[in-house]
């Protein structure tokens, strides 16, 4: 079944200069890009988006890490593309990543983990809207 979802590469790996490395990854898994953006959120945007985590130990680092760089947030459409998104980044700690994964591939560590995907399609019409309602 087609579905949308939110993807976003992070600001450790644009600062590497890997959205194009990233890119060619979802599109070679028949994921379609329907829309993207780059840009740099600020705090306030970083606390909306990681909310569900707010209670937890790192939300801080969360939030600061990022809003410390520019991002790009892309809208990725295609079959399960939830699911074949989450298995095309790996594990969110790159040392449990299956190889070829993206975070396997490009992860710093668990913290700068170089993508972020959608975990539902709730929460991707959600994070979608967050991205690129305004």
């Amino acid at each position: 079944m087609s579905e949308k979802t939110l993807s976003l590469i992070k600001p450790d790996a644009v600062e590497r200069n890997l959205i194009g490395k990233i890119i060619q990854i979802f599109e070679d898994n028949n994921l379609i890009i329907d829309q993207m953006k780059k840009i740099h959120v600020d705090i306030e945007f970083a606390k909306k988006f990681y909310a569900i985590h707010s209670s937890k130990p790192f939300f801080k680092d969360l939030c600061d890490y990022i809003s410390s760089g520019p991002l790009v947030a892309i809208v990725l459409k295609g079959d399960n593309a939830v699911q074949k998104n989450r298995d095309l980044m790996g594990s969110t700690n790159p040392k449990d990543a299956k190889p070829g994964t993206i975070r396997n591939l490009y992860a710093i560590s668990i913290d700068k983990n170089s993508v972020h995907g959608s975990d539902s399609v709730e929460n991707a019409i959600i994070e979608i809207d967050l991205f690129f309602k305004n």
